[in-house]
């Protein structure tokens, strides 16, 4: 399948057909569609720093220094040794923050699969923006990017750019510091999520504050600082690995591939290719045994009332998959 043009909808960015477009983010889903400028496949220049960053996008050392501060910092759990209480936080922030980037920075702000309410929207905003992942504007301007041009020229992190520069090399390219406010116009409308977005450093902050209050040291170093390392490497990798190991089940113009360990490892996102076939769903597993635990979790989400309207693969997207999948095993 091939990507979708932008148009006038900015749902055409994300996956979206025109035909089924409306919902979005904000309070109960606005009745008109937001608008975002016509662009082309052609790459445009890179986004341009403006108020929606924080001083942080500004600066070349410093963040190269925070970055692998974390890393080294990580090691600390060899002095503290572990507890109960630091493995707790261990898992409660590794787990809880993936989500925050799985089924909030990605499923919602990037492809707008479900819709919730303005306060849950930024309570995601907020979970997401702890993983220490940069803000949520950012985070999904730059992904909508990655899919337009995906495995080509203009992509924020293609395998073809050298693995370690998809791995995470991409992040210390000064071309993609700066929020493209003009491929996120639905959700930079809510001041919220444009103050997030440029103190994104906060919940970061809070969270390691708050495990050293609960743990000590230990709670710090391992709910925090390890955590995060390991959650990092864990996201990269599907920009990563899951543009070059792994099965294709369509065959899309781009080198995306479903990896099971991936699957397991970032609560679903491995379904990789299945995800650059049809983004516009809130489920990326499409068979059974795909494990998506972050889809289970946003069906509990819609159970108890949260999160609404999830948008599900349309049976001929799945049977495309099927009719693939046995004209490969009969050639």
């Amino acid at each position: 399948m091939s990507l979708p043009l932008l148009s006038d909808d900015v749902s055409s960015d994300v996956g979206i057909s025109s035909r089924d477009s409306e919902g979005g983010g904000g309070s109960r889903a606005p009745a008109a569609r937001d608008r975002a400028p016509k662009l082309s496949r052609e790459v445009e220049s890179p986004p341009v720093l403006s108020e929606s960053d924080g001083a942080l996008a500004r600066r070349e050392v410093l963040p190269r220094v925070l970055y692998w501060g974390v890393h080294l910092a990580a090691l600390g759990v060899l002095w503290t040794g572990a507890d109960p209480v630091a493995l707790a936080l261990f898992a409660i922030t590794f787990w809880g923050r993936m989500f925050g980037v799985t089924g909030g920075y990605h499923r919602y702000f990037s492809h707008k699969t479900y819709r919730t309410s303005r306060a849950f929207q930024f309570v995601l905003a907020w979970l997401g923006a702890s993983a220490t992942q940069k803000g949520p504007l950012w985070w999904a301007g730059l992904h909508r990017r990655h899919h337009r041009f995906a495995d080509g020229p203009g992509d924020t992190h293609s395998p073809r750019s050298g693995f370690y520069y998809a791995h995470q090399g991409w992040i210390f390219d000064p071309r993609w510091n700066a929020t493209p406010i003009e491929l996120i116009p639905d959700f930079a409308r809510y001041p919220e999520l444009r103050w997030l977005n440029r103190w994104h450093f906060v919940p970061p902050v809070a969270l390691a504050v708050a495990c050293f209050a609960i743990g000590g040291w230990s709670g710090l170093f391992w709910g925090f600082f390890l955590s995060t390392t390991v959650l990092w490497h864990a996201t990269y990798c599907v920009n990563s690995f899951a543009h070059v190991f792994g099965t294709r089940r369509y065959d899309t113009p781009d080198t995306s591939r479903n990896n099971w360990w991936i699957a397991l490892l970032t609560l679903g996102e491995g379904w990789h290719n299945n995800h650059h076939h049809y983004m516009a769903c809130a489920r990326q597993g499409f068979r059974w045994w795909e494990v998506d635990v972050t889809y289970y979790a946003l069906r509990g989400l819609a159970a108890v009332g949260l999160i609404w309207d999830l948008r599900e693969p349309p049976a001929s997207v799945l049977e495309a998959g099927a009719r693939e999948a046995a004209r490969r095993e009969a050639a």
